[in-house]
């Protein structure tokens, strides 16, 4: 089993940043591919980013290209999400995830809900405009 604590949401303002961290425990996690999935009011769950095992390789939904960034340190458990010039649209609640079967993909890591078999309590993002 893994265990996903996220931590840095909050309420910014239009224009503003936040660094999303997510702690995991229980699993190796140099093993895991990990995501970051968003779900606004009303709305589906959303893939916002994804990174390998080994921090080799990225992968954004086209709405964030260039405002995030997605990192990890093996050596402390953590992924983060580095959001920069957030909008309102990015209002919602954060959720990290992980797959636990990343090092056996081949190529980018996933944006498929389905392949994530690991999920946090999600964290909120409030951006005013």
């Amino acid at each position: 089993q893994v265990q996903l604590v996220e931590s840095g949401g909050g309420l910014v303002q239009a224009g503003g940043s936040l660094r999303l961290s997510c702690a995991a425990s229980g699993r190796s996690f140099s093993t895991l591919n990990m995501g970051w999935f968003r779900q606004a009011p009303g709305k589906e769950l959303e893939f916002v980013a994804a990174i390998n095992w080994s921090g080799g390789r990225n992968y954004y939904v086209d709405s964030v290209t260039g405002r995030a960034t997605i990192s990890r340190d093996n050596a402390k458990n953590t992924v983060f999400l580095q959001m920069n010039s957030l909008k309102p649209e990015d209002t919602a609640v954060y959720y990290c995830a992980a797959d636990p079967r990343g090092r056996l993909r081949v190529g980018a890591p996933s944006r498929r809900v389905d392949e994530y078999a690991h999920w946090g309590q999600g964290t909120q993002v409030t951006v005013s405009s």
